[in-house]
């Protein structure tokens, strides 16, 4: 399915929002918890579970870190966990919050059809549930869904994309989670802008999975089948990168336009190096303190204090002329 998130309540909310840093407040154990104390202010008290994915991927290290940097500055305790995408896990982490009588539970969910009955368990038990990064294919049991506009992103990335190819030339994809809406709306998008290009064509398209590893390995093969491609579009940064790898152990790189999508780190000194033409930054660092600050306002009033449960924060495309001031997911003005 095809997200279509209301964009108002999002604007709105971002009006207010000054940039937060990526600073930790919590350590990752080995089996992907770990729990921080907060400290003064605000209306907060008690403890919110925050349920990311893989804070090994810098993406959802930033969704972590901002979230419990904002939690403690609110007044909570944290506890946090990592489901890899594992539904048995995310169920396991929910029950333990249920159990543990949080407060409220952050969550980046594992797949928009899979995480609804844990969303709603969540719920049942009178834990308010705040989704960020990702959504659920229902509505009106979580309290927010709080995304970057992965179409919005995307379409930029695709037609900067096709600036550089010239219009023209051969090239694969690099596809995210099939489980996670995220990848799909990204695709589409890539492609709603690419495909009016018929001079442009897919030759293969192959599932990283979010992962640079794999993004690496599928890339090896894929050069294997097509030796002669000149271009790759990948659903976020990791995958990209490790196909920058796998280009780069070929003598490609110099051969082939590559496009990511996240603005990491990474991905903005492969940018100003040559080796991307673009990425877009996902504002997680905005939408995750957003998720904590919705979280807080109706843990004390009721309210999330915006009329949207579905939001959306638009990307920005990151080219050489902007990624030098990209870091830690936030652009320097």
């Amino acid at each position: 399915m095809i997200r279509r998130p209301a964009l108002v309540a999002a604007a709105a909310a971002a009006l207010m929002l000054t940039a937060a840093g990526c600073g930790g407040g919590s350590s990752e154990s080995a089996s992907g918890s770990s729990s921080s104390s907060g400290g003064g202010g605000g209306g907060g008290g008690g403890t919110i579970a925050v349920i990311t994915v893989d804070p090994s991927n810098p993406y959802w290290k930033a969704e972590v870190d901002t979230t419990v940097a904002e939690a403690k500055k609110l007044g909570y305790d944290t506890t946090v966990n990592a489901h890899e995408n594992d539904q048995t896990k995310q169920n396991q982490f929910i029950d333990s919050a249920i159990s543990g009588k949080v407060k409220a539970i952050i969550l980046d969910p594992a797949g928009a059809k899979e995480s609804i009955g844990a969303v709603q368990k969540a719920t049942d038990a009178g834990i308010p549930v705040f989704l960020v990064n990702a959504e659920i294919d229902k509505q009106g049991i979580a309290k927010s869904q709080i995304v970057s506009n992965n179409s919005q992103g995307a379409t930029l990335g695709a037609q900067e994309w096709v600036k550089a190819m010239g219009g023209k030339g051969t090239y694969v994809e690099l596809f995210g989670n099939p489980t996670d809406n995220n990848a799909k709306v990204r695709s589409d998008a890539y492609h709603a802008v690419i495909d009016q290009y018929p001079d442009l064509k897919l030759v293969q398209k192959e599932t990283a999975n979010w992962d640079r590893q794999q993004g690496k390995q599928k890339m090896e093969t894929l050069l294997q089948a097509h030796p002669d491609i000149t271009g790759v579009i990948a659903g976020n940064d990791e995958m990209a990168l490790g196909a920058i790898q796998a280009l780069k152990d070929a003598g490609k790189i110099g051969q082939v336009k590559v496009l990511g999508f996240d603005g990491n780190d990474d991905a903005a000194a492969a940018v100003q190096n040559g080796e991307m033409v673009a990425t877009s930054l996902q504002p997680i660092v905005q939408g995750s303190t957003l998720a904590v600050q919705q979280a807080d306002s109706y843990l004390r009033t009721g309210k999330t204090g915006v009329a949207e449960e579905k939001q959306a924060i638009n990307c920005v495309l990151i080219t050489k002329d902007n990624a030098s001031k990209l870091k830690g997911f936030v652009l320097a003005q």
